[in-house]
């Protein structure tokens, strides 16, 4: 890795560089490639952009929960072409590196003035419409109310909500009660049966009572007919999660 520019330069990268947003899964992501990469003073990333040698880059390092993404000053000192095209950032000396190693100690301790609560939601709803809604209403109360992050997967029936359940760690569900290849009512029935999981489960559906008595027999802990608005599934999901209120 080369030296520092000189500070003439460096106040030139400032004014004029280009930003490219770093999104980790997850806060485990984040401290591995710091453990790795960015405590040794530069790293890879990877984009189409291109971005010349010299070219000044101010990444932002977020991940879901992160209240405030991170933003650290470099310069692009290598690029590669090809399948995994990229460049090599070398990191300038400065107010961001010691604020990045800051931000990492309270990463590691969760601290809840840097992190917030993760609370990982799984959708089954064969309407992209409405899938939409919940998924993006959920990720925008997050924004809002930052005491807690949702991340929203999503299934389109019933089999692939199995599927997943099976192989990821959710915290919720939310499923419609009447879906494609098996229904929202036999997903719950396994999920609190041949599963075992004790997650908070809420079914919605235009079905009316012969729908909400399905749902409920079955296991769910909440039903909600359709159309739901917004603010009452959130406020649903934070009862069942046992947050504070928004």
């Amino acid at each position: 890795m080369s030296t520092d520019p000189e500070p003439h330069e460096k106040r030139r990268h400032h004014r004029t560089g280009v930003t490219l947003l770093v999104e980790y899964e997850g806060a485990d992501e984040l401290l591995t490639d710091y453990t790795d990469n960015l405590s040794t003073g530069g790293t890879f990333v990877a984009t189409a952009r291109e971005l010349p040698i010299g070219t000044a880059i101010r990444l932002a390092l977020s991940f879901p929960g992160l209240l405030e993404p991170v933003g650290i000053d470099g310069v692009v000192r290598w690029v590669r072409d090809g399948e995994e095209s990229g460049v090599g950032i070398e990191f300038l000396e400065g107010e961001g590196r010691t604020r990045l190693a800051e931000v990492i100690e309270r990463v590691r301790s969760r601290d809840p003035r840097t992190v917030s609560k993760l609370v990982r939601v799984l959708v089954v709803e064969d309407n992209p419409h409405v899938a939409s809604f919940l998924g993006d209403g959920l990720t925008g109360s997050s924004k809002r109310n930052g005491d807690v992050a949702f991340v929203v997967q999503h299934a389109a029936n019933g089999k692939d909500a199995l599927a997943l359940l099976r192989s990821e760690p959710f915290d919720a569900l939310i499923i419609d009660v009447y879906l494609p290849v098996i229904d929202g009512a036999h997903v719950i029935e396994k999920v609190r049966g041949v599963l075992g999981l004790k997650m908070p489960i809420i079914a919605v559906s235009a079905g009316g009572p012969s729908a909400r008595e399905v749902a409920l027999a079955a296991g769910a802990d909440i039903f909600l007919d359709k159309p739901m608005r917004l603010r009452q599934i959130v406020e649903t999901m934070r009862q069942l999660m046992k947050l504070d209120p928004a």
